[in-house]
């Protein structure tokens, strides 16, 4: 039976990648998109990249309605506006992925620390899953709601599990120095994002005080078991899209015989042990390293690593707007509801 789904925040640089990915889907028809306007185009007005291949009106969601048409629904709206929306369709028996971070916190207190804003569906924050499939597969299976992780976290995280998972460095001194294309900001106009003032520039933002900074650290403490600290510096980079994260860590001494020699293979041979048979998830040989040309448009994660004297060097390379959004949402649907995890992003 084919997988009936909705957009809802269809406008959305994700959602037009989301679009594109489940057009190609064999198993799922596109069924409603929702906007937070009050005139109906269709969305290709919106893209007209869509011309021929989407036609669909676009409707205008309300807070009391849902459509009755839908398996499961993609929620691609902002922080603090999406979880208006998201219990209107987990009471309909709707299946949900949010992509904002309204979900993303099994701690309310931290989510409304950083937001600065009260969680009003706390039923909903505490029984979501966290959707990077890599770590927290069986969980995604049997849940209705998945808070879809940042970009940002997602290339961090899957760079620095292997790691913490093992013990082999410290969780309080690890240094990320992340890079972006300038998608990552949105589609909603700002002046930091027009063309005259990214084009010819890299800047950081955001400096010790990026939200996803708790994300990372939050998801970390609870997968390792160990209290996690970053320091996490994001920078904008003139491309469109793309995310390269360099990530420092400190490896531990050798208190116990059990604790390995950290060298180039042996660091290497874990991250092949961890990731095996993860089907995106790409190792890099030698010293070959990530670049984000050859993840754009993928669901892929590169990922590269290098022992110093006396650090352990991580990079990861993802396409923001893919692993990093809309292709994760594709892959955590197609683990929630039973399909091949690989199906329409390979």
């Amino acid at each position: 039976m084919v997988l009936k789904v909705g957009i809802i925040g269809a406008t959305a640089y994700t959602s037009l990648e989301l679009i594109k990915i489940l057009l190609r889907h064999p198993e799922v028809k596109i069924a409603y998109l929702g906007v937070r306007r009050t005139d109906r185009p269709n969305i290709s007005d919106i893209f007209p990249a869509l011309k021929g291949l989407l036609d669909l009106p676009c409707e205008t969601i309300e807070q009391k309605e849902v459509p009755k048409n839908i398996d499961l629904a993609f929620i691609t709206l902002p922080p603090t506006v999406s979880m208006q929306y998201v219990p209107l369709f987990t009471k309909s028996g709707i299946k949900v992925i949010d992509f904002s971070a309204d979900y993303r916190f099994r701690d309310k207190s931290l989510y409304e620390k950083w937001y600065k804003a009260q969680h009003t569906d706390s039923k909903g924050i505490e029984t979501a899953v966290y959707g990077l499939p890599e770590l927290f597969r069986n969980e995604i299976k049997k849940a209705n709601l998945v808070g879809n992780p940042g970009c940002y976290t997602t290339a961090t995280i899957l760079a620095l599990a292997p790691l913490l998972t093992k013990e082999l460095v410290y969780s309080e001194d690890i240094i990320v120095d992340a890079k972006s294309g300038v998608s990552g900001r949105g589609r909603e106009p700002k002046e930091d994002t027009h063309y005259c003032e990214c084009n010819e520039n890299v800047e950081a933002y955001s400096v010790g005080g990026h939200r996803h900074s708790p994300e990372i650290e939050h998801i970390l403490s609870i997968k390792t078991n160990q209290k996690v600290s970053i320091q996490f510096v994001p920078h904008l980079i003139p491309m469109n899209r793309g995310i390269l994260c360099t990530i420092y860590a400190k490896p531990k001494g050798r208190a116990k015989e059990a604790v390995p020699i950290l060298t180039d293979d042996t660091v290497h041979n874990l991250y092949k042990e961890f990731y095996n048979n993860e089907p995106f998830i790409r190792l890099k040989e030698g010293n070959e390293t990530p670049k984000t040309k050859d993840v754009i448009y993928t669901n892929f994660c590169d990922i590269a690593t290098k022992v110093t004297e006396n650090r352990i060097i991580i990079l990861s390379a993802i396409d923001n707007l893919i692993k990093g959004a809309a292709g994760q949402a594709v892959q955590n649907m197609n683990v929630m509801c039973g399909l091949d995890e690989k199906m329409g992003l390979l």
